[in-house]
């Protein structure tokens, strides 16, 4: 009897510290202007040759470029929020966390805009310039009018609209709010078709104890803020085919699950049907050495419409901290509308040990379910990250490989006086592509990009750069001959060219097709000035660059 007593006591207290734990990282986090605005002259800053893949699964564009394309050198990027005009799908917009300088850490409202379905990208500059933004979260309603809700340094959010299909923004909407904010739009048609729906952290609120509202009117005003039951935090929402709300987050020692049936109806005040407690076998976290002042990442959840016949399939993702893991991408789902969620499921298939971070999933309206990571399994000390993506085309059950879709990359770099990368990349999925917004240092400085996957036809990376590979340039530094060295195992043109650090082409070496090893004696030309350039290999399906030194 006393074992039995005692063992209630250890569960009791294990639970406590759970819960404990949790609600001492909801209190850690928030978003404050500590650094002054800088102004910065962009048009003097020095620019580089962007990272870029073309290839028949993926794309991989910079978006924050400026108007020949090309990195500005000295600036950062990060936390993208992405949106993909379901009326027009070439017509996407990325905003992010835009510091001018990595000197200071005061952010500002970027945002960029393709209108060739991500091959290209426009970067105008931030919302308003020399005031103090963060967070921002982005979507899209049915009909194609484009919102942007950003986070000011008192923890008011605003609403920006372009309602016209073009470029011109609205003036901003008051839309109350707090830290960790995230939007979602109705675009069910419905009778709360065009509702905007937004939820942030209780404990860094602008109406306390409210974390809640929504606008039922376009976005123009927005409702008294209100409590969800549970009080979850750094979440996001999903509507279902019938208009139902689901709010998930961190919350009680779990992550949870709230569904209201009648935040649809402008004409009710909100009720919650029930708040359901999702097992993913771990707990979000923060303060981990690749990204010490953020997020391991945010609680995913969205829904399955694409069979009429049944109930909508619930699906709750996020990167968790394991008792034997430091981080984990989990995966749960329920067949019965949120009330119960299955037993999780693992989604990297890498040993233990690694960091899967910034875990992020989409549901594209035929069903597919999207899931993208950063992971460090490829490095044998544990720290550099790859971007990593599966997919499952049977709500779940099983999953595609786990496929390598970039570069390694060292995320503790080009830190703007805030050591952290962001605390969430975004997905939007339709049936053809999975659209990803995401933050890397491929370039050497922290910056924002954009990956669009074609799902079945992914290959690794890997797989493409084994037909085009070891390049090199060498001696380097050199200021008289070099020789450019790779090697293509199956034929293909590639080019060769060296540009300068404002992205300008000073030389082309080599043009034509390419088989087996390469080895391209070239002299360096007396009107190459000493300086840092260059040399960039193309091919249909790989790009390359290396840094090249003039002494």
């Amino acid at each position: 009897m006393k074992l039995k007593s005692l063992s209630i006591l250890l569960l009791f207290l294990f639970a406590f510290l759970v819960v404990k734990s949790q609600e001492s990282l909801r209190v850690i986090h928030n978003e404050l202007p500590d650094d002054e605005y800088v102004q910065v002259d962009k048009s003097i800053m020095p620019r580089q040759v962007g990272y870029s893949v073309r290839r028949s699964d993926i794309i991989t564009s910079q978006v924050n470029v400026d108007a020949n394309g090309l990195d500005i050198i000295g600036d950062a990027g990060n936390e993208p929020s992405i949106a993909v005009d379901p009326t027009n799908p070439n017509r996407i917009v990325i905003g992010w966390r835009q510091f001018d300088t990595v000197t200071s850490n005061f952010r500002q409202a970027g945002y960029g805009y393709s209108l060739d379905g991500g091959l290209t990208w426009t970067f105008p500059g931030v919302l308003n310039p020399g005031v103090f933004r963060s967070d921002p979260v982005l979507d899209f309603d049915s009909q194609g009018n484009f919102y942007y809700n950003s986070l000011r340094g008192n923890f008011n959010c605003d609403v920006y609209q372009i309602t016209d299909g073009g470029i011109v923004w609205s003036e901003p909407f008051p839309a109350k709010g707090g830290d960790k904010q995230w939007m979602r739009m109705d675009r069910t048609g419905g009778i709360g078709d065009r509702n905007n729906y937004s939820y942030w952290n209780s404990n860094f609120t602008t109406c306390e104890p409210g974390q809640f509202t929504r606008s039922t009117d376009g976005s123009f005003t927005f409702e008294d803020c209100i409590m969800i039951d549970g009080d979850p935090f750094w979440g996001t929402l999903a509507v279902d085919r019938n208009g139902a709300l689901y709010v998930t987050g961190a919350g009680g020692g779990s992550i949870i699950v709230a569904k209201s049936s009648n935040a649809q109806d402008p004409n009710e005040a909100i009720t919650w049907d029930f708040v359901s407690n999702v097992d993913l076998d771990g707990q979000l976290d923060a303060a981990f050495p690749l990204n010490p002042q953020g997020l391991v990442g945010q609680a995913w959840v969205d829904v399955d419409i694409s069979n009429a016949s049944f109930e909508d399939i619930v699906y709750v993702l996020a990167s968790v901290k394991r008792d034997n893991d430091p981080c984990d991408v989990m995966f749960a789902k329920s067949t019965d509308g949120g009330l119960t969620f299955d037993a999780p499921i693992r989604i990297n298939t890498d040993g233990v040990g690694g960091y899967n971070w910034f875990g992020t999933m989409s549901v594209a309206p035929n069903g597919r379910i999207d899931v993208v990571w950063l992971d460090t399994r490829d490095d044998i000390n544990n720290f550099s990250s790859r971007l990593y993506y599966c997919f499952s085309d049977d709500k779940g059950e099983t999953w595609s490989n786990n496929e390598i879709l970039s570069p390694s990359f060292d995320s503790t770099i080009g830190w703007p006086q805030q050591n952290k990368m962001g605390d969430y990349f975004d997905m939007v999925s339709d049936n053809n592509f999975a659209h990803v917004a995401w933050a890397n240092t491929l370039n050497g400085g922290q910056d924002v990009y954009y990956t669009r996957i074609t799902p079945k036809n992914v290959l690794s990376i890997e797989d493409m750069e084994s037909s085009l590979s070891y390049f090199s340039v060498v001696p380097n530094p050199s200021r008289e001959n070099i020789s450019i060295n790779f090697l293509c195992s199956e034929s293909q043109y590639v080019s060769v060219k060296i540009y300068d650090l404002m992205g300008r082409e000073v030389a082309k070496v080599f043009t034509g097709e390419c088989l087996g090893e390469q080895n391209i004696s070239w002299t360096l030309s007396n009107s190459l000035q000493s300086g840092i350039y260059f040399v960039k290999l193309d091919s249909a399906n790989l790009t390359k660059a290396v840094k090249l030194i003039i002494p």
